[in-house]
């Protein structure tokens, strides 16, 4: 992502924001549970309590306002139940906002939506955000990124997936068919659980942190920060190297618009032809339009149409069956 962009892309977007709240909460009948059962690890200095922000007229996608929550240091996870016929399958969501800021409906909540009435149970993931918000400031004073930057996202994402596991019989979900689903900086956390999970980031808390915490399949949709471009000109065509694909990293299902203005292209270009090299089954889906945080909202692109693509390719990889569809 180029840093100029991305900066006046959140002045633009902190602009457009008309109602503020306080910490984020699911609709009724769901519960967020934090994370952790005592002091999460590398706890980043406080920017100020969690907010909630909906976005006024002068940013709207598909005609509708989003939400974004911001300054998260108490993650949490809220679980949605499969719908109809449970397959089995789950998918842990990770919501973007260029790690410092979650869509939580756009690219969360609207998800599970999706996903449950296919009969997948969804995870949606309020990860640590500690950074400035709405708000940047110049990349000193910044206390989020991408890992190894700052680690405390993928510590969450990876407390998670054991987490899932861990609980699998309760929640009617088969431990072998956890995935991980991420746009933008959500879609860069899928690809850093799914090359770092032979080893957390902190030491085990209790017994789910002695589950795998390796996703069985990703989805990354407008993926940031894999093309190793470090903010240099003319920099080189390669996988940023904190992203060390091997065999054993999950099948994986790629998508983005090449007109994306926030995300270059060579982001899931890298990753697919890391992937290809190391002989993990890949699918990625590029089209000529549709920008950058559409979500599932159906736009007049026809890059809106992914959520069927990524129903096939879980029939494919074997994740669900053909009729469970």
């Amino acid at each position: 992502m180029n840093s100029l962009v991305f900066s006046l892309c959140l002045v633009v977007s902190a602009a457009a924001f008309s109602a503020q709240e306080s910490v984020w909460q699911p609709a009724p009948g769901h519960t967020q549970v934090g994370i952790w059962p005592g002091a999460v690890p590398d706890a980043q200095p406080d920017t100020g309590p969690e907010f909630v922000k909906i976005t006024g007229k002068s940013s709207l996608v598909a005609g509708e306002p989003w939400t974004m929550v911001g300054s998260v240091s108490q993650p949490t996870m809220t679980v949605y139940p499969a719908k109809g016929k449970n397959t089995g399958a789950a998918v842990v969501v990770f919501p973007g906002g260029g790690y410092e800021d979650l869509a939580m409906d756009l690219e969360g909540t609207e998800v599970c939506d999706w996903l449950t009435s296919k009969g997948v149970t969804c995870i949606l993931l309020k990860y640590r955000v500690p950074g400035p918000g709405l708000y940047p400031k110049p990349a000193p004073y910044r206390k989020s990124g991408p890992y190894p930057r700052s680690p405390v996202a993928l510590e969450d994402a990876q407390r998670a997936i054991g987490l899932v596991r861990s609980r699998a019989a309760e929640w009617r979900v088969d431990p072998h068919k956890i995935g991980v689903l991420g746009f933008s900086a959500g879609g860069h956390l899928v690809a850093a659980t799914s090359t770092h999970f032979n080893q957390r980031l902190y030491p085990a808390v209790d017994a789910a942190d002695k589950e795998s915490c390796r996703p069985d399949f990703a989805v990354a949709v407008y993926p940031g920060h894999l093309w190793n471009y470090d903010y240099v000109e003319n920099p080189p065509f390669e996988l940023n190297p904190a992203i060390p694909v091997t065999r054993e990293t999950p099948p994986t299902f790629i998508l983005q618009a090449e007109d994306d203005p926030v995300d270059d292209v060579n982001n899931s270009l890298v990753y697919f032809l890391a992937l290809k090299k190391a002989e993990v089954p890949v699918e990625m889906h590029l089209y000529a339009a549709g920008g950058h945080a559409f979500g599932l909202r159906r736009t007049k692109f026809p890059i809106t149409e992914w959520p069927r693509l990524v129903e096939r390719r879980l029939v494919t990889i074997g994740m669900v069956s053909e009729h469970e569809r």
